[in-house]
């Protein structure tokens, strides 16, 4: 038989134990299977990387939503400055796979930690991470200096009741100076998350916030207190993406600075939350071109019939996200042919290997059917899959590409 693989500056990614029997996603796979329609990926990836052009920003998707370095690759193909990750193992993953400038979204912590970054700068990785605090300052500078290097830092501005990040403008002085008596770091931007953002007054906040990064940046670049040419200014994640280009969308900033927006879950988009989302961003910019569309699915097959108006289907909590939404089934297939959508049969209940659908009483299934589910929040389905199957329009599979949790 034919064995799928994905050739890409990532390498070859090779087929997986006895998966594939034959190249058809409906005749010749094992299922459940996290399933990737490539040509809605290819979209998403020219969509987003055109987004970013016309607002004058950098992309650095993130990538801890797929842990795919076939996907990095294809997004750095596309025109991204680099990849944006949240651990030292992850970012180990895809410099291994050949990405070579890598944000790190998130506090350098642990002495093995940065023994592993360290390394990777050493062997030519271009590495930024953020700081928020004096004693990660501290620790940072003397393990760098003791390693002969530098360390690319952004400080992280926070938000009240948010995440990590100096909360106001006392704790970013005292940052400042720390790492202005850190000889082995070099301050290279700002860096934030307006994700934790909510409420009734989101966009104001968000807007607000977006501005709020922009003046610090100036502000330190004003007083001196950064150390490289053009400074990096970064957020953004997949909801709230445009406002976040608005804000960084000004000329000073385009000649001057490097913004850097950073959304990971646009690659595969999403089939509730970050539809609506997208929804949202549409109603913002009629005049946008297009949208995100979601290419992420898993199929799986009727397992049991056992009373009317209820099938079981052999897939669960292992296999598709549940969190903040249970899954959706989208389409039914039999006969290696797709028969109807079955938008209307409603996911009820989820255990580990089996979910609960709810049928019309009389509806047309049979065991072994065919079922495509959508899912809410991509990152939670990727995280339980060692590989996922690209497919063409007629669910031939074209590729099998690992990902590295």
């Amino acid at each position: 038989m034919h064995t799928p693989s994905l050739s890409s500056a990532a390498g070859q990614f090779p087929q997986k134990g006895s998966l594939i029997l034959d190249d058809h996603l409906l005749t010749g796979v094992s299922l459940p299977a996290m399933v990737l329609h490539q040509t809605v990926i290819e979209h998403n990836i020219a969509w987003m990387q055109r987004f970013a052009d016309r607002h004058h920003a950098r992309l650095a998707p993130h990538g801890k939503t797929t842990m795919m370095p076939a996907l990095f690759s294809r997004q750095i193909e596309a025109g991204a400055w680099g990849i944006t990750l949240a651990t030292a193992t992850q970012c180990a993953a895809a410099f291994a796979h050949g990405i070579k400038r890598l944000l790190m979204a998130n506090q350098l912590i642990g002495q093995a930690n940065m023994a592993l970054i360290a390394r990777m700068i050493e062997n030519g990785l271009d590495f930024y991470c953020t700081v928020d605090h004096a004693d990660n300052v501290r620790v940072l500078n003397e393990f760098f200096a003791a390693s002969g290097q530098q360390l690319q830092v952004l400080i992280e501005l926070g938000v009240p009741g948010g995440r990590c990040g100096v909360r106001d403008s006392s704790e970013l002085a005292t940052l400042v100076e720390a790492i202005r008596q850190a000889p082995a770091l070099r301050l290279a931007g700002i860096e934030g998350y307006e994700g934790m953002i909510g409420g009734d007054h989101a966009l104001e906040d968000v807007r607000a916030y977006g501005q709020r990064l922009v003046e610090t940046v100036r502000h330190l670049h004003d007083s001196g207190a950064l150390a490289v040419e053009r400074p990096i200014v970064t957020a953004s994640g997949s909801k709230w993406f445009d406002l976040i280009a608005e804000a960084f969308d000004q000329a000073e900033l385009r000649e001057h600075y490097t913004p850097v927006l950073r959304p990971g879950c646009y690659v595969t988009h999403d089939h509730r939350l970050y539809r609506e989302a997208m929804e949202a961003v549409s109603e913002r910019h009629p005049a946008l071109e297009g949208a995100l569309e979601p290419a992420l699915e898993v199929f799986a097959q009727v397992q049991s019939l056992p009373e009317p108006g209820l099938a079981i289907v052999a897939m669960g909590k292992r296999d598709i996200s549940c969190d903040p939404d249970l899954p959706m089934a989208l389409r039914l297939y039999r006969d290696g042919r797709c028969v109807r959508e079955v938008t209307d049969w409603q996911v009820f209940h989820i255990m580990d290997q089996h979910t609960f659908l709810r049928v019309p009483d009389h509806a047309d299934i049979r065991i072994e059917d065919v079922i495509a589910f959508g899912a809410s929040h991509p990152c939670l389905t990727f995280d339980k899959w060692r590989q996922g199957l690209w497919v063409d329009e007629k669910l031939s599979v074209t590729a099998v590409a690992p990902t590295f949790f």
